[in-house]
């Protein structure tokens, strides 16, 4: 992929991926998410040049693959094909390109959709094994929040030390060098507890968690969601079995269990926990 790739390759997988999950709010939100997505696609380009492929039919984008590699760590960003182009096999010749810039790596991490196809094709990869995930949404309750909570507004840079401890110990790698992105979308928070973990917030979604143990991630998640609009709705996905921490939290301020795609890991990636992963950055 190149850089001028990247506004056609975001819209060909946001195209693929709205059939499965269709997008609600404002124009302006939609506007939003889209930014957000261009921007993952040129960071990634310039930062894992060699793991973003697009497929091209008669020069038009037809389809996307983003890889990254982070200290060791390979993972799946970004996969999608225009409706019209699927089932010809081209998402098997750009899922194996961006396969092959992980395949030395230690470790790998794939997030799927919820969709067959992509279930089958992630759990036959050499290496990896499947860990079925759910996700949870709704309305949260501002009466259950614990007193007490410790996490404040944090700073990449003054807080540094605790994001890479954190990052490394439920994936063996750090996000730094993603973080300053994802924090770019407009209303994104980060939160720090010190020495013990962060997560990043915005506009009702937790978009990344991390912590050195559940009881730093229950007070990030709690004052996650406090980070919003009292009562408001919020969301987070990808919550595997090794995280019961989160579907504690998230089930006793009222949100709502809801099936999601599993997690997929090869090899060494820490314990996976306590973490809810970046959908962009895992």
């Amino acid at each position: 992929m190149l850089a001028e790739d990247a506004g056609a390759a975001t819209a060909a997988a946001h195209e693929a991926l709205s059939r499965l999950y269709p997008e609600e709010g404002t124009p302006a939100q939609a506007a939003v998410r889209a930014t957000a997505q261009r921007a993952r696609a040129l960071h990634l380009q310039t930062t894992d040049p060699e793991g973003c492929w697009v497929a091209e039919v008669d020069g038009q984008v037809v389809g996307v693959a983003l890889g990254l590699v982070r200290d060791g760590v390979w993972g799946f960003s970004l996969f999608g094909i225009l409706p019209a182009f699927q089932g010809m096999g081209i998402g098997n010749r750009l899922y194996a390109a961006a396969l092959a810039y992980g395949a030395e790596q230690p470790g790998g991490i794939i997030l799927s959709s919820s969709h067959p196809a992509a279930m089958r094709r992630y759990a036959r990869s050499p290496g990896f094994r499947l860990l079925p995930a759910v996700g949870l949404s709704g309305a949260w309750d501002p009466r259950r929040v614990p007193e007490g909570l410790r996490s404040r507004p944090g700073d990449l840079s003054g807080d540094a030390e605790t994001l890479d401890r954190a990052s490394r110990h439920v994936r063996g790698a750090s996000h730094a060098v993603d973080l300053p992105v994802l924090l770019g979308r407009p209303g994104a928070v980060l939160l720090v507890l010190e020495g013990a973990g962060f997560a990043v917030v915005g506009d009702g979604t937790v978009a990344l968690l991390a912590a050195t143990s559940e009881a730093a991630a229950e007070d990030l998640l709690w004052s996650a969601m406090r980070s919003g609009p009292r009562g408001g709705t919020v969301s987070y996905d990808f919550v595997t079995a090794e995280n019961q921490w989160a579907i504690r939290v998230g089930l006793e301020a009222g949100l709502a269990l809801t099936p999601d795609g599993p997690v997929l890991v090869r090899g060494e990636v820490g314990p996976m926990a306590p973490y809810l992963p970046s959908g962009a950055y895992l």
